[in-house]
Order: C-alpha cells, then sequence, then structure tokens
C-alpha cells in the first residue's frame, strides 16, 4: 500500500486537494480533521489540566487556547506533546482500516509534514502551492485572521519553497481547480506503477 503524505503551507489549497483525491476512491486521513475531533473528545481534559480555562462545555475553543501558545514555543511544544500522540494512534487505525480493506494507495494529509518528519513515514510527498499573494488573500479571508496571526503561522511553517524543493509532486491550486484535479489524476497514475 502506497503511503502518499499531502502536505502545503496555510491557504495553499491542502483540504480541496484532499477531496480532489478523495473523489478519485483514494481513503485520506486528514490530521487537521483528526485535532478537530480530539479537541473535542479525548484531548480536551488533558489540554484543559495543561492549559487551565480552554475548554469550554467539554471542547477545547481555539480562541481560548490561541494566547496561550501562538507566539510562544516552549507551550506549543507542550501542546504538541499532547495532540501528536493521538493523532499517531488515529493514524494508525487508519492504515490498519485500509490495508484491510485492500486499499492501494492512501493519502496522509498531514499540515507539517517536513517539520515534523513526517516524510519518514510516507512513500512519496505531495506539496500543494500557491502564489503567495493567492495564499494571503485566502488565509486574511478567513474568519478571525488577522495579519499578525497569519504571519505567526507563516513563520512557524517551513517555506514554500523548500516544501516544494523536497517534494516528489507538486500541485499548483493557483491554476484552478479542472488544472489541481488534472494534477491529482497525474499523482495517481505515477503513484499506481509503484504499487
Amino acid at each position: 500500500m502506497i503511503k502518499l503524505g499531502l502536505t502545503g503551507s496555510i491557504g495553499m489549497g491542502k483540504s480541496t486537494t484532499a477531496k480532489m483525491f478523495a473523489a478519485q476512491g483514494v481513503p485520506c486521513h486528514d490530521a487537521d480533521a483528526m485535532v478537530h475531533r480530539l479537541y473535542a473528545g479525548r484531548a480536551a481534559a488533558l489540554i484543559e489540566a495543561e492549559f487551565p480555562g480552554t475548554v469550554v462545555d467539554g471542547k477545547v475553543d481555539r480562541t481560548l487556547l490561541s494566547p496561550h501558545v501562538i507566539g510562544k514555543p516552549e507551550a506549543m511544544k507542550r501542546l504538541e506533546a499532547i495532540i501528536h500522540p493521538l493523532v499517531h494512534e488515529e493514524e494508525k487505525i487508519f492504515l490498519q482500516k485500509a490495508r484491510a480493506e485492500g486499499r492501494r494507495i492512501v493519502v496522509l494529509d498531514i499540515p507539517l509534514l517536513f517539520e515534523t518528519g513526517g516524510e519518514r513515514r510516507v512513500h512519496a510527498t505531495v506539496v500543494v502551492t500557491a502564489d503567495a499573494a493567492i495564499q494571503k488573500e485566502r488565509v486574511l479571508g478567513r474568519d478571525g485572521m488577522s495579519e499578525d496571526r497569519f504571519n505567526a503561522i507563516v513563520a512557524k511553517q517551513m517555506p514554500d519553497h523548500e516544501k516544494r524543493r523536497r517534494a516528489h509532486f507538486l500541485i499548483d491550486t493557483g491554476l484552478g481547480l479542472e488544472a489541481a484535479e488534472r494534477s491529482v489524476a497525474a499523482v495517481l497514475r505515477a503513484v499506481a506503477g509503484m504499487v
């Protein structure tokens, strides 16, 4: 079973691209979505214990958590020490299920793939990219996003040009949906021969 690692900086269109892989019948494990589920489930009490006052009605409130961790590397490491092992457990369950179903290709959608050494867990990497101006426009259009917050997030991520250099495959979402869909199909054709 081929594991593709899908990544890209904030606002590059990674979630949309993951949906394109899913539409082609490829199971996708979305680490971000898993974090959201964990924040509303078994991670909530652990995070509340480490960062008191960040959980409301049994769910981590990201707006309350952000001031504790954004721009604070030591606090972010403490949060990651809680979340990352839980996400890895869920990923293992996903992979076991995909193997049991006889899947030939799966996608692991991992936001900080290269930053966390995640490329060692996959057979090939797919980087989603777009022009920096398109990226900034997309991100600043999100609810609750400020330029300062955007800059803090980008500063934590590996530069796009470095991700592109390390990628086995590139998908440029700045060229439109149809071009991205063609790129997804091309990636799947290329890796089908590896199975």
